[in-house]
């Protein structure tokens, strides 16, 4: 195991995450998957008012939360955290989950302020994969034209399609 691997390791059994999830099979399932990879802290919330006060009231290191949900759905609880100077944590990192991969939620996850997005049905794999890159690439918080959250990744030379080979 390399130095990385085992860092990650210690790092994510050290998380406390909050799931938030309206439907108890899922939050169950997720909870299952983040117990086979190593996170020993999770709090629940089935809502995401309930879950605005738990944030309040004990900020978590990453925030896991469905998209649709009634009363406040997924989009709504991001815009009201990344709010700096009205909420007290607007920097938490955020994994949005969601049964819909449309390329337009993920987009709106990203303008939103999300950290990263998830289909269910998710893998460990996948979520570990989440976690890891949340902790060992963390982006600082950036504000800028109405958008505060993660700064945007930077592309690798390989992420670009148009660039040319060097002659």
């Amino acid at each position: 195991m390399s130095i990385n691997a085992k860092r990650a390791e210690f790092l994510v059994q050290q998380l406390n995450v909050l799931l938030v999830d309206d439907n108890a099979f899922t939050r169950k399932l997720v909870r299952g998957l983040l117990n086979n990879i190593g996170v020993k802290a999770i709090t629940e919330a089935g809502d995401g008012i309930a879950a605005l006060e738990m944030i309040r009231q004990a900020p978590p290191d990453v925030i896991i939360l469905d998209w649709e949900m009634p009363l406040l759905n997924g989009p709504e609880l991001v815009r009201i955290v990344r709010s700096p100077g009205v909420f007290p944590v607007p920097d938490v990192p955020i994994i949005m989950l969601s049964s819909h991969g449309e390329r337009w939620r993920i987009v709106e996850s990203v303008k939103l302020g999300g950290n990263e997005f998830l289909c269910k049905p998710v893998s460990a794999k996948a979520l570990l994969d989440r976690l890891v890159s949340i902790l060992l690439k963390p982006r600082e918080s950036v504000h800028f034209a109405g958008y505060y959250g993660p700064a945007p990744r930077q592309p690798t030379p390989t992420d670009r399609h148009d660039s040319k080979p060097a002659a």
